[in-house]
């Protein structure tokens, strides 16, 4: 267990998971991805966003498993509904077993503040942020305007950089596809991400403090 957290990361899966749509997308959108550690396939990850008008709900589910030696030496399993008002979260439930390491959050948004339970995992409390606060919504172009993220997992407000990397092209359903990139930079987190030219989400790809990537391809 310790050697596959050493070669994902610590707290890379919980960041790269709490993942939450902005003016480009449609009603009743699905992203629907399989989940590869290098060349391994270890699981799935799908996103379900219901719009009716500026109110949108978001489900993710994400299932992962790593086997050493035909043993399951780790294994992830995410669940998060989250509710938006335009661009900013009104309430998020979520709750992930890391290998056996539970976490339970609970957002909402009243009175111009973004109060955060974390009910169950390391670091039990309540923080209060800002009025309106944006999760790891790769699925959202507006994310890639932001300086702070929170992470649906574990509650931590994350401070990032994202940079436009310029045009690009990336296989999407055994299809060369034209894209663009951007590279999403934090303390601990090194992430690409691609977009269609109409912004939708397409692909992304992140280093490991080890070496292998996590990488997210479309069904």
């Amino acid at each position: 267990m310790n050697s596959i957290r050493k070669i994902l990361g610590p707290g890379l899966l919980a960041t790269l998971l709490a993942v939450s749509l902005g003016s480009a997308a449609r009603a009743d959108q699905t992203w629907d991805f399989r989940v590869f550690l290098d060349d391994k396939e270890i699981g799935t990850h799908r996103f379900d966003l219901i719009e009716q008008g500026a109110e949108r709900q978001l489900t993710s589910q994400a299932r992962m498993k790593v086997k050493v030696l035909f043993l399951n030496a780790y294994t992830y399993d995410h669940h998060d509904v989250e509710h938006w008002d335009g661009e900013c979260l009104n309430t998020l439930s979520s709750k992930t077993d890391d290998n056996g390491e539970k976490h339970r959050i609970e957002v909402k948004r009243a009175n111009r503040e973004t109060i955060v339970k974390r009910l169950e995992g390391p670091g039990k409390g309540v923080q209060w942020l800002g009025e309106c606060v944006m999760t790891f919504a790769y699925w959202n172009p507006a994310m890639l305007q932001q300086t702070r993220l929170l992470n649906s997992q574990n509650g931590d407000y994350v401070d990032v950089k994202i940079t436009d990397a310029g045009l690009d092209s990336i296989d999407v359903r055994g299809v060369k596809t034209p894209a663009r990139r951007y590279e999403l930079r934090s303390f601990k987190l090194s992430i690409d991400l691609w977009y269609s030219e109409q912004k939708e989400w397409l692909a992304l790809e992140s280093k490991t403090e080890r070496g292998p990537k996590l990488i997210y391809k479309l069904k």
